[in-house]
């Protein structure tokens, strides 16, 4: 069943000209990834769709009665609700079939005594309860948990004020938010955005079983592989609609991009030969000639022009080195990081060698881009030291930008650094990387995301470091200039250690992968699908590789055991807090009770007096039970402690 139809959709914000003749069909369960360079107007094409702004012609036509939602890249959660009663809010259509259930309830127990009324309300309830069920009435409290557990969100977050959430944090609980109303359409701009890769996957699958029918934007390529049954294309105001993921995608639009540049090719040459008959013969100036030179003008006025193949501008560049490195390039020991008391890493232990790409992955806040600054002696370490090997460069990308000097022109940023560089060099240079024309005398501040990523980018590669270190480099960069980056870097003759969320670039690029936690780091090798493999069979107990002189599961064990004490420490302190509180309710409630037998009044019924005192050595025992647990547990967690 076809759900949505867009039919010669125009929409232009004064005289520029966004959307142009956007034809789209979208049929009932289907999940389309929307793709295009920065500032093709996918964004504005969801909110044409979502009604939030309003198309200048053309049509838009969807199922009667279904529901849309639209998930913008900002967030609109700002109330002092907790994370979990903002959800609440969504399922309030289900609270109220609840409500008008116990209601019904109610009525049919005082309607025993009459059939007629009684079949009526029960014909009712049973209506109610069939919506009830349907809308997953019986298990809306547990899917709200899995839904803000599975998007990352700790216990604690889940109790504590929405709008103490930081931006990422909001637009991800509005994301919770939306797969529990569950539209028929639902839209998505950047759902990966603020997600670690752990959230990511576990995204997916909810998008995998979703019931409805989804558009979603994102440059995660690997996302779009995993979700997606179509793509389309928005390029040049226009859109073009291809069936399969992502993958697919690419492979039929470089064919049509092949074929359509063949066509355009061998019908100019035609036109030119048309014309060089034409002129022909009108050089022989008889009336039969002329009359055969305007009938092929004819025909060349009524030929079908084949449009040439939209060239969006790409970056294009290579990194090279200027030197070799010897055999060791970087060695890590006992690495540890604490901030503010809380302990990002220990034990954190690396051996990269000349030539390796390592992509370093784990959750958010785990400290991948400050274990990078260690590495770089940005910061010292607690605990450990790095060693670098011989002949070393390194180029350091840092996903912040924060080398960049806001107050200085574009060109001054790169001439500075090389002043050696004539005018047309350095502007050259940054013309690679899609900077041109008076763009290199804007400030620095000035440029977008994007801009300023690819102007890192641009000294990064003039350094020509033989060991390059990138922290998410494909930030703010569109797929097309994330294929060049990871041909340059493939091409690349030294070593790469890198953080990324985008498990495509892990794909193409890594030949080992680093999983930091707590306690360290744990190798496999390979790219990320042959990580995400590994994984899968460890934890079947099917993996028994070594690594440094023990297995995986080995490692695994020993990590699930420092984890399940780690566990118990915290489990054993907060037994104590609550003893702690619960010895000062029971001898709260004993003073009550022996200010209740100092009552003359209390011993003239024997009953209550035999009562009261029952009470007393009841509460009596309990708070020496109490205090026995928490002597008892208080000395176990003053040793561990110790």
């Amino acid at each position: 069943m076809t759900l949505l139809t867009l039919t010669d959709v125009c929409k232009a914000f004064g005289v520029n000209v966004i959307l142009e003749n956007i034809n789209l069909t979208l049929q009932k369960g289907q999940r389309m990834g929307l793709v295009g360079v920065n500032g093709s107007g996918k964004s504005t094409l969801l909110k044409v769709i979502c009604g939030e702004e309003q198309a200048d012609s053309g049509t838009i036509s969807l199922v009667k009665g279904y529901k849309v939602g639209y998930l913008t890249q900002q967030a609109d959660i700002l109330s002092d609700s907790t994370c979990y009663q903002e959800m609440e809010r969504a399922m309030e259509p289900v609270m109220r079939m609840e409500d008008k259930l116990r209601e019904l309830e109610e009525q049919m127990g005082q309607a025993h005594d009459d059939p007629v009324e009684f079949e009526r309300i029960s014909r009712q309830y049973d209506l109610t309860l069939q919506r009830y069920e349907h809308a997953g009435g019986y298990e809306w409290r547990s899917r709200i948990r899995g839904v803000l557990s599975g998007l990352g969100f700790t216990q604690a977050q889940q109790e504590q004020p929405a709008s103490r959430l930081s931006g990422g944090e909001r637009t991800r609980l509005c994301l919770a938010r939306m797969l529990l109303i569950a539209p028929d359409l639902l839209l998505l701009d950047e759902p990966t955005n603020h997600l670690d890769l752990e959230a990511t996957a576990w995204l997916e699958e909810a998008l995998k079983k979703y019931d409805g029918t989804v558009i979603v934007i994102s440059h995660d390529r690997y996302f779009l592989d995993e979700v997606c049954d179509c793509m389309a294309e928005l390029t040049g105001r226009h859109l073009k609609q291809y069936a399969g993921n992502y993958t697919e995608f690419a492979r039929k639009r470089a064919a049509d991009r092949e074929r359509q540049e063949k066509e355009y090719e061998l019908q100019q040459a035609e036109i030119a030969r048309q014309k060089a008959i034409i002129a022909r013969y009108r050089m022989y100036n008889r009336e039969k000639s002329i009359r055969a030179a305007a009938s092929r003008e004819k025909a060349l006025e009524r030929m079908e022009l084949v449009e040439r193949p939209t060239e969006e501008q790409t970056v294009h560049f290579r990194f090279t080195a200027r030197r070799r490195t010897g055999d060791d390039v970087l060695m890590t020991e006992d690495l540890s990081k604490t901030f503010d008391g809380r302990t990002l890493f220990n034990h954190v232990n690396m051996h990269i060698r000349a030539g390796e790409r390592v992509a370093l992955i784990g959750p958010n806040g785990v400290g991948k881009s400050t274990l990078l600054r260690i590495v770089v002696k940005q910061l010292p370490p607690d605990t450990g030291y790095v060693r670098y090997g011989a002949n070393l460069d390194i180029g350091y990308y840092d996903q912040h930008q924060e080398n960049l000097h806001m107050d200085k022109q574009v060109i001054d940023e790169i001439w500075d650094d090389y002043p050696y560089m004539e005018p047309d060099q350095v502007r050259g240079a940054l013309a690679l990387f899609l900077l041109t024309g008076d763009e290199v005398f804007q400030p620095v501040s000035t440029l977008s995301g994007g801009e300023r990523g690819r102007l890192a980018l641009t000294k990064l590669m003039l350094r020509r470091d033989n060991f390059l270190i990138f922290d998410e480099p494909t930030n703010h960069l569109d797929m097309d200039s994330r294929e060049v980056l990871e041909k340059a870097l493939k091409d690349f003759s030294g070593t790469l250690l890198f953080v990324s969320h985008d498990r495509y670039f892990i794909n193409r690029l890594a030949t080992r992968v680093l999983e930091l936690g707590e306690g360290g780091v744990t190798e496999y090798q390979g790219n990320y699908d042959d990580y995400v493999e590994k994984k899968r069979k460890l934890a079947l107990g099917e993996e028994e590789e070594e690594v440094q002189g023990r297995t995986r599961t080995e490692i695994y064990k020993e990590q699930r055991k420092q984890r399940m004490a780690q566990n118990e420490l915290r489990q054993l302190r907060a037994r104590v807090q609550d003893l702690e509180k619960l010895i000062a309710k029971k001898e709260d409630e004993i003073a009550a009770i022996e200010e209740r037998m100092g009552d003359p009044t209390v011993y003239q019924d024997p009953q209550s007096a035999a009562q009261i005192n029952q009470d007393y050595e009841r509460a009596k025992g309990e708070l020496e039970a109490l205090y026995d647990e928490w002597s008892e547990k208080s000395e176990r967690l003053e040793g561990a402690d110790g």
